[in-house]
């Protein structure tokens, strides 16, 4: 592809666009936060259909698409569907490319409605940030993609050739476990030469990040057991193993005294990182004064490059519970983050003989519920690549950085394998302050601004290509 020959008002039309846009924008973004929209079964799943009316609605209100439904996809090896989904699509004229817009509808749970300074679901904006679950991961990247089409309409009109398909998933919190059927149901509808995955961060609330590099993950539960039943401690205990005895001796071999992760067959990527300082992790993670980082190697590169062991769960007698008893079994749930490069199933077999393998006195271990998911590298000598890094220098006014990400986007891999020849672009609304998945979810208005601004031009700026035969 060629670099569009685009007179130079049109960058300054779409800004004054996106612009005067905002405000709708962010009433329609209040609104999203506002519907409860959780797709675990614990939750009420008419609020997870109500959201994605909602998103449908605002897709066909643009005027942009030829046809907007709301889907499901079934959920492979079992008989029910997944969440629902929006799909949108235009189709591309003379000879232009075809881009896809993905973002999810669904939020995490609040978790304790008290750590929230407001209503979890109550959007509330205070010092430049609008507060509420979904506020940013991921409804302003909903919005990001209305808003930006809303923009680029206006000012293309009827010479509005690009062809653009609009993914918004309803199940990304919950593992997305319809979406590689989604993707086969509906690969015509969702074919493209540039696919934008608006579920990312940024550097910080003023400088753009293309994320070119995502860890994989590997977690499963497991539970380990030393006896067929509990005993009273004061008479066996010193002899007979409880299970959470060895249940701690066990986790604690899968770290070293640094932190770092001591499991042979975890991968390491060796990329080099920007600077990045102790005192900035401070800020973005609230470490407490007197807790130390763990690791070794630059700080970024620990949370970009190498792998990370998380205990996520754990099922035990509660502390209101206790009593004077040896444990005969406990229960906990593991979240890896694999660096990019190395597979989950592979990290997965790694963890399992290790663990096997350091199992104290004999317990019986057992494994079930594994989630694995691949991590993610992006070729960044395409074109997508530079028109977007060129989007974001004149959306933001501020050059981007390329972005490592600590955490995982599994169902990238699923597109990979799905549209091998699209050009995959992980943009997102974040900054590091946004707390996405914790209480006090929050949205930095100006970085929202900024993004709208980035994704419409680069919207413009593809309509002015040719796509390649």
């Amino acid at each position: 592809m060629t670099s569009p020959a685009l007179p130079s008002a049109s960058d300054s039309a779409v800004l004054e666009a996106v612009a005067k846009g905002i405000p709708a924008a962010l009433s329609d973004l209040g609104h999203l936060v506002r519907i409860p929209g959780m797709a675990w079964p614990a939750f009420d799943q008419t609020q997870l259909q109500r959201s994605a009316d909602a998103v449908a609605a605002l897709a066909r209100d643009t005027g942009v698409f030829d046809e907007v439904r709301v889907l499901r996809a079934a959920i492979p090896g079992t008989e029910e569907l997944g969440q629902p989904a929006v799909l949108a699509s235009r189709a591309a004229r003379n000879g232009r490319p075809t881009i896809l817009l993905y973002a999810h509808h669904d939020v995490q749970p609040p978790g304790d409605d008290a750590l929230w300074e407001t209503p979890p679901f109550e959007p509330t904006v205070r010092d430049g940030r609008l507060y509420g679950r979904g506020a940013a991961d991921d409804k302003a990247g909903v919005m990001a993609h209305i808003a930006s089409i809303r923009a680029v309409s206006e000012v293309l009109g009827d010479d509005l050739d690009l062809g653009i398909a609009l993914f918004i998933e309803g199940e990304e919190e919950y593992g997305s476990a319809s979406f590689a059927q989604f993707l086969a149901d509906n690969k015509e509808a969702l074919r493209a030469d540039a696919i934008v995955v608006a579920d990312s961060g940024n550097w910080d609330s003023v400088t753009p990040g293309l994320t070119v590099s995502l860890r994989g993950n590997a977690r499963f539960v497991l539970r380990v057991r030393t006896l067929d039943h509990a005993s009273h401690s004061g008479m066996f205990g010193g002899a007979v193993p409880d299970a959470m005895m060895a249940t701690v001796k066990l986790l604690a071999t899968l770290w070293n005294d640094d932190g770092s992760v001591a499991v042979d067959g975890l991968t390491e990527r060796d990329s080099p990182t920007p600077d990045y300082a102790e005192e900035t992790l401070r800020d973005e993670a609230g470490l407490l004064p007197t807790t130390q980082p763990i690791g070794n190697g630059t700080i970024l590169s620990r949370i970009w490059n190498k792998p990370a062991i998380t205990i996520i769960g754990i099922d035990t007698t509660s502390v209101a519970a206790a009593s004077n008893t040896l444990l005969p079994e406990t229960t906990v749930v593991l979240s890896a983050r694999v660096a990019p490069g190395q597979s989950g199933a592979d990290a997965y077999a790694a963890l399992e003989r290790h663990l096997r393998a350091h199992a104290p006195y004999g317990a019986e271990l057992t494994f079930s519920d594994v989630d694995l998911g691949d991590g993610f590298l992006v070729d960044t000598g395409g074109w997508a690549v530079g028109l977007t890094r060129d989007a974001m220098r004149d959306g933001y006014g501020v050059a981007p950085v390329d972005l490592g990400v600590g955490g995982s986007i599994p169902f990238i891999a699923d597109l990979v394998r799905e549209f091998p020849e699209a050009q995959i672009l992980v943009t997102g609304v974040e900054d590091p302050h946004s707390r996405a998945h914790s209480p006090n979810e929050s949205l930095h208005l100006d970085t929202f601004r900024h993004a709208v601004a980035t994704e419409a031009l680069m919207l413009t700026r593809m309509n002015g290509l040719e796509r390649p035969l």
